[in-house]
């Protein structure tokens, strides 16, 4: 990496505004459930009110390929690795822009960042593709809850106080993790920087992570303290309890969003309120998918339907360069959003298929 000019160019947080969202209960000013987003950031920034996931053959309106959609710029049919029925452990075959990002400058992984939620152990491994050219030399590194506890099952492994009996149950519960895990150099030196993280979250949460905040608010408290702690150039916030719909409850789903909605304002808030960061960074705000809007069905706004408000999303970018309290209507694509966050970074995402989003760009 040492070879790589150091990265001088603006920050960028990515928020994934959902586990799916509909535009109805977003950025609807007459039904929204996340005034923040929609009646005050969406001025700072422009607003693409008609981004699409387009209608292939094939192709999935869920959330990991929704991911993979956002940080490749590439539709792809994605199956499980394992072939596990449901399962989204996916592998991309183009680079992430955090791939890109590493291979252009000297970022250390702990700079770029993932935050992901508990309940989506499948996208704790989207952190590099299988590109031969990028892959896991530039891979990002990973926040979440299943990290901080692969990292205390090591420290209690390592520090001596166990034995018999509960050390080898703790050794088992680390090799299941690392089986999962396999991908990844495990062979490689811990980060420094991740292993001061995580020992800081311990000594304020302890190590139940029963304390500490759980769901997407978790997520919105692990990427705080990781701006503070870790001062990340790329970061992207999986944020996923709007899926929580599917017990059957509407109102999971629009707490969900106002939950959202009050995380991005604290991020927001944290990031004007640093030296660093402000006027220094630009947002992205969009959905991995929509929803269905089929209100006979027992669980209503589903996405797995392959209806059209499943396939219709949103996306704000507000920052540095872009331009304020624009309204784009015309139809854009959510593959756009990899070689524009590219472009407003200084690096280009060669294997990115969409066009750019040539109005958010200087």
């Amino acid at each position: 990496m040492a070879d790589r000019p150091p990265y001088e160019g603006p920050n960028m947080i990515v928020i994934r505004f959902g586990g799916g969202a509909r535009r109805r209960e977003t950025i609807d000013p007459e039904h929204t459930f996340s005034p923040f987003l929609c009646r005050e950031f969406a001025a700072r920034g422009t607003l693409f009110m008609n981004m699409e996931i387009a209608q292939l053959k094939g192709l999935n309106t869920s959330h990991g390929e929704g991911t993979l959609n956002i940080v490749t710029g590439h539709y792809d049919q994605y199956q499980d690795v394992a072939g596990k029925f449901l399962g989204a452990r996916f592998e991309p075959k183009v680079p992430t822009v955090f791939e890109y990002l590493r291979k252009a400058f000297n970022v250390p992984p702990h700079q770029t960042l993932l935050v992901n939620g508990e309940d989506r152990p499948d996208e704790e491994f989207y952190t590099f593709s299988n590109h031969f050219a990028y892959g896991i030399d530039y891979r990002c590194s990973m926040l979440s809850l299943y990290r901080f506890k692969a990292w205390r099952l090591r420290q209690q492994i390592a520090d001596g106080r166990l034995s018999g009996a509960a050390l080898e149950e703790q050794r088992k519960a680390l090799a299941k993790w690392e089986r999962l895990d396999a991908r990844s150099a495990r062979d490689e030196p811990p980060d420094p920087a991740l292993e001061s993280f995580w020992q800081r979250w311990a000594n304020h949460y302890g190590e139940s992570g029963l304390v500490n905040p759980r769901g997407d608010r978790l997520l919105t408290e692990l990427t705080i303290r990781a701006i503070h702690e870790l001062r990340p150039r790329l970061l992207m916030v999986n944020y996923q309890d709007c899926d929580y719909v599917h017990w059957g409850h509407l109102s999971h789903y629009t707490r969900a969003v106002a939950i959202m909605d009050e995380g991005l304002r604290r991020i927001v808030e944290t990031v004007e309120a640093d030296p660093e960061y402000r006027d220094r960074t630009i947002f992205v705000v969009v959905p991995d998918c929509g929803r269905d809007n089929n209100p006979l069905a027992n669980v209503p706004c589903q996405h797995h339907f392959n209806s059209r408000s499943a396939h219709e999303i949103f996306a704000l970018i507000a920052g540095p360069g872009v331009a304020r309290g624009q309204v784009v209507d015309r139809m854009v694509d959510q593959t756009q959003l990899a070689g524009t966050i590219a472009r407003l970074m200084g690096f280009t995402a060669e294997h990115a298929e969409g066009r750019l989003l040539e109005e958010s760009i200087a």
